[in-house]
């Protein structure tokens, strides 16, 4: 559900993946260790993958992103929004082959664009979907399968990747907790991330898969005028079971759930998502 896949489309074929799931907030480890309270709430939101198939090892496509916040106690966000749509690029290094060792391998470029608005939220916070920067990730993605002693395939996935963010202006109150009359900039802290994959075919039609996913992301620092303060580094441990069912080659669907643990300056979060999968 979390890790891409290494394998590329073929030239010519395209891949429309779309996700909506509901991100539901409690509480979090500050950067003193202790666990505090957070409203209870709901980040509903959808991405959606669009990929073309340039040539049989390079893939591109755009993943725009929308979402609708509530909040207990708080005002639920003016309507759905729009969030940082990304640009991806990936280029296919190595094919798997039955009988060899060598995995299926691919280098992603990946550029997010802060087209979800994230400053000058007035008297509602939760009007914001969008970071403001524009974020350069790196990736590297490796997928091999394995054949069981029962028959069935088991496929494993390792994702590493590192994202790298510049700077934001921000005017007013925003996503980075700063209030109206605010004006200066947020540099959003860079992040590394190590997603690992299991996928077992149960039948020719059902399979489950898990992620579990290592994340570090670094300070954000927020400064402007006599205001100056730092969010603090946060670890965070992702696991996310889902089932898969095709009823043809070419149509797929999946439920999952995501379980983030409260961690330091990290949110406990529980996260339903539904997607369905269209390959032409």
């Amino acid at each position: 559900m979390l890790a891409a896949g290494a394998s590329t489309l073929a030239r010519g074929h395209t891949l429309v993946e779309p996700y909506v799931y509901d991100v539901v907030t409690y509480g979090a480890y500050d950067r003193h260790g202790s666990l505090t309270a957070a409203p209870h709430a709901n980040s509903y939101g959808s991405l959606t993958y669009v990929l073309y198939g340039i040539t049989d090892r390079v893939t591109a496509g755009v993943i725009p992103t929308f979402g609708y916040n509530t909040v207990s106690g708080g005002p639920s966000s003016s309507g759905i929004g729009v969030g940082d749509t990304s640009v991806i690029a990936q280029y296919r290094l190595t094919q798997f082959h039955l009988g060899s060792g060598i995995p299926t391998t691919s280098f992603v470029v990946e550029e997010t664009l802060p087209t979800g608005k994230y400053d000058r939220l007035s008297d509602n916070p939760n009007d914001g979907f969008g970071g403001g920067a524009y974020t350069t990730t790196l990736a590297l993605y490796a997928q091999s399968y394995f054949w069981l002693g029962n028959g069935r395939i088991l496929r494993m996935r390792v994702d590493t990747t590192q994202t790298f963010s510049g700077f934001a202006t921000v005017n007013g109150a925003s996503v980075y907790g700063t209030s109206n009359g605010f004006a200066g900039t947020v540099k959003p802290g860079n992040a590394f991330y190590v997603d690992v994959s299991q996928e077992y075919s149960i039948t020719r039609s059902w399979v489950f898969a898990i992620d579990e996913l290592l994340r570090h992301d670094e300070n954000t620092h927020v400064s402007g005028g006599s205001i100056a303060f730092d969010s603090g580094a946060s670890d965070i441990f992702e696991l996310a079971p889902a089932v898969e069912y095709s009823w043809s080659p070419n149509v797929g669907v999946l439920l999952g759930l995501r379980l983030v643990p409260a961690g330091r300056n990290t949110a406990a979060t529980v996260t339903p998502v539904a997607a369905i999968n269209i390959f032409h």
